[in-house]
């Protein structure tokens, strides 16, 4: 599997909600540089956890919508005409 990688822009947000989080929830400030390391940690060390479920989560919807089609055609089976 290659890495779990985020364009600069979801990489500044993330790092920005990393820096809000820690201000508002912990009452402590995170620099730039901490904030940015502390996410390339979580993305490398957890994200491929969420990714794996996401997955999973993914496998289950479809596997739910295809038990879903194959009762929905089943329903449109006729039955076959008696023998006499």
């Amino acid at each position: 599997m290659t890495e779990i990688r985020f364009s600069a822009e979801q990489k500044a947000d993330l790092v920005q909600r990393l820096q809000a989080y820690f201000d508002i929830e912990l009452d402590q400030e995170l620099k730039q540089f901490d904030a940015e390391f502390l996410l390339d940690f979580i993305t490398r060390e957890l994200g491929v956890h969420y990714y794996n479920q996401g997955l999973f989560d993914a496998q289950a919807a479809l596997s739910n919508r295809l038990d879903s089609l194959t009762e929905a055609i089943d329903e449109l089976e006729k039955p076959l005409p008696s023998r006499r």
